[in-house]
């Protein structure tokens, strides 16, 4: 397992958070921690023709200046993005951390994403963007797609960083639910933390089986979790229980059912990310 924590910012209000919650990681594991920051296709230079039908003198000289622009808003978001990598530096290091490197990159963010993440031991990433403030119903436009897409852990951190000390985790006897509760075994970043496994349905043999089953999984790696059947529906009866039993943190499997299918009946971990106010780590 690699031992470098890739950190995922912009220019939105979670990027201190993003900090935050990668250098409580670093603090948890000793890994390093990546600071990438991707300018997307369209912040590069454009070379469409956007001269429209101009008479040939005027036309030329209008590319010329349409170039120039151009050439001139690229390099302003290039200074741009190494100053938020240079803030999100300072950030790291007034955490108490010396092992940080920083990462420049053009294209499209889930592609970079994938390129690199084997050199990952999680992706930490803010719940939305730079609209944040203007789309509060709306998760980050990445975020769905770099989850569904990462084959390594995604911490989504919240809007602000607080202490971690209870952790529900979301259980429904699934594959990633089986990979969630593995990670959370082998990770140092549990060791010492308040764990609860919950399953939302009834309290069937099948079930009970299942979460006593990760308890054992969790108690042979040193960590000591409660479980719990709830009833109601996943994504109210969960987001109810982390506010009213102030859990710090929410770890999930990922998109269980394939795209279409959530497409047209909805998506729990959607509905998660959008409803909780505290960070989730999410595992496919």
């Amino acid at each position: 397992m690699s031992d470098k924590i890739i950190a995922l910012v912009d220019g939105s209000i979670y990027a201190a958070s993003v900090c935050d919650h990668a250098a409580w990681i670093a603090g948890r594991t000793g890994a390093s921690v990546e600071v990438l920051h991707v300018l997307g296709r369209r912040e590069g230079a454009e070379t469409r023709d956007r001269s429209g039908a101009i008479a040939l003198g005027a036309r030329t000289a209008l590319l010329n200046e349409l170039a120039a622009l151009d050439a001139q808003r690229a390099k302003l978001m290039m200074e741009r993005g190494r100053a938020l990598l240079d803030d999100a530096r300072v950030k790291l290091q007034e955490g108490g951390l010396a092992e940080i490197t920083t990462r420049l990159r053009h294209g499209d963010i889930v592609e970079t994403v994938a390129e690199i993440e084997d050199q990952a031991r999680v992706i930490v990433i803010g719940k939305r963007g730079e609209a944040a403030d203007f789309a509060t119903g709306h998760l980050g436009a990445n975020l769905e797609r770099i989850v569904r897409n990462a084959r390594k852990p995604v911490l989504v951190a919240s809007r602000a960083f607080r202490p971690i000390q209870k952790v529900l985790v979301a259980f429904d006897g699934g594959t990633s639910a089986q990979k969630a509760i593995d990670h959370i075994a082998r990770s140092p970043v549990f060791q010492g933390l308040e764990v609860h496994v919950v399953t939302v349905g009834n309290a069937t043999p099948e079930v009970s089986k299942g979460l006593e089953n990760a308890r054992a999984m969790l108690g042979a790696a040193g960590i000591t979790a409660e479980t719990l059947v709830l009833p109601g529906q996943p994504e109210t009866a969960l987001a109810r229980l982390v506010e009213e039993a102030s859990f710090d943190m929410l770890g999930m499997g990922a998109y269980g059912h394939s795209r279409i299918r959530s497409l047209i009946i909805g998506s729990t971990t959607t509905a998660m990310i959008r409803a909780c106010k505290v960070p989730l780590v999410l595992m496919r």
